[in-house]
């Protein structure tokens, strides 16, 4: 990122205003780059109570990157210095597509009447069972492994919501849907997959779903997801699909816009519907050949959470009868995404750059290999 930014700055500084006038704001931040690595120590300020083109989270989470020198500097100049660098990766097109997305949530959260508003404010003990609570407050590995199972490499299963947490934002859910057919309110669904199912954060659960992925799937993700952007989460995208008989049947063969996923099933009654698994991929081998170690099919359970990198590739077969509602937060980092731009080497995470660099250096020792022996064989004649 640093060199994106002077490249930037260097562009900038040459073409000026067509005035030969560098701006000030230029001027200011020519000599200040982001860091490679977070400071972990830092304790960042708090953006929520401001009005902003992007999530006060990803403020709080790029503060961590700033220059020593900003650090213990005013919120003012911090938050003008992120905008900055921010705005620049931003094309005008994109900020007034935020704008209109804006303008069309809040048209909702003000004809919108909750039917359970004890949801929209987070109440961990309501929401959660005990275990997956002790598990998150011991933040620690162990702890984690307590309640999680592991049925293949990267996917963690563990029980986490309260079945009466299941049945009240069903009931929330089934009450937009009504206002929607009532009001003739055309709304988005949740992705391109997707003909059915909701955007919650569209109509007011976006604090409370910022509060889960905070304060109960960061934990769990900078320990398990560090390579894919686990400890800098700081957006995200929550909502609900639903499938069945008049619903959606099943998703093809995709990843997620995420780096994180959390899907838990919210019930009803149904059967079928079983996930399956085929391997974490970069772009670049997204469509690569599956190994039979990557398979998994795993089948819901209501309450129960999977927990996986969101280029885990994955689908979900035909719900062959009942109604299945899944409730699925895709955890975003901002900061992992713009470094991965930089980045060609993936090994850490996909599949099969790992398995490329492996017979690099197979490559590599057989022709060591080949060359002693060539060399002794010199030797003796």
């Amino acid at each position: 990122m640093d060199g994106s930014v002077r490249r930037r700055e260097e562009s900038e500084v040459g073409n000026g205003n067509g005035n030969g006038v560098v701006s000030p704001n230029r001027a200011l931040y020519s000599d200040r780059r982001l860091r490679l690595n977070p400071n972990t120590d830092h304790k960042p300020d708090n953006y929520e109570d401001l009005k902003l083109d992007f999530s006060p989270s990803i403020f709080s989470s790029l503060e961590r990157y700033l220059p020593p020198s900003m650090l213990g500097g005013s919120r003012d100049a911090k938050l003008q210095f992120m905008q900055e660098i921010l705005s620049r990766y931003l094309p005008e097109g994109e900020r007034t597509r935020v704008q209109r997305h804006r303008e069309y949530r809040e048209k909702i959260i003000s004809h919108y009447q909750p039917l359970h508003v004890e949801l929209y404010t987070m109440h961990p003990a309501s929401f959660f069972i005990p275990s997956f609570i002790k598990a998150v407050s011991g933040n620690t590995e162990e702890s984690f492994r307590s309640i999680i199972s592991e049925p293949s490499p990267g996917v963690y299963t563990f029980p986490m919501l309260q079945p009466s947490f299941c049945e009240l934002l069903l009931s929330e859910v089934e009450n937009f849907e009504k206002w929607v057919d009532m009001s003739k309110f055309r709304i988005m669904r949740p992705n391109t997959m997707n003909k059915y199912g909701a955007v919650l954060d569209d109509f007011g659960l976006e604090a409370m779903l910022d509060k889960l992925m905070e304060e109960f799937i960061c934990p769990i993700s900078k320990v398990f997801y560090p390579e894919v952007g686990g400890s800098s989460l700081d957006s995200h995208h929550g909502f609900v699909v639903e499938y069945g008989q008049n619903r959606d049947v099943d998703v093809g063969f995709h990843v997620d816009d995420s780096e994180v996923t959390l899907n838990v099933c919210l019930g009803k009654q149904f059967s079928g519907g079983e996930l399956f698994f085929r391997g974490t991929r970069c772009d670049k081998h997204v469509n690569s050949e599956t190994q039979p170690e990557e398979m998994l099919d795993y089948s819901h359970i209501p309450g129960q959470a999977v927990l996986h990198r969101g280029r885990h590739r994955h689908g979900a077969r035909p719900t062959t009868s009942g109604h299945r509602v899944n409730l699925l937060l895709w955890c975003r980092s901002s900061v992992f995404r713009e470094l991965k731009k930089y980045q060609k080497d993936f090994s850490s995470w996909c599949g099969e750059c790992q398995r490329e660099k492996k017979e690099r250096q197979r490559q590599a020792v057989a022709a060591t290999k080949l060359e002693l022996l060539r060399r002794e064989g010199q030797s003796m004649t």
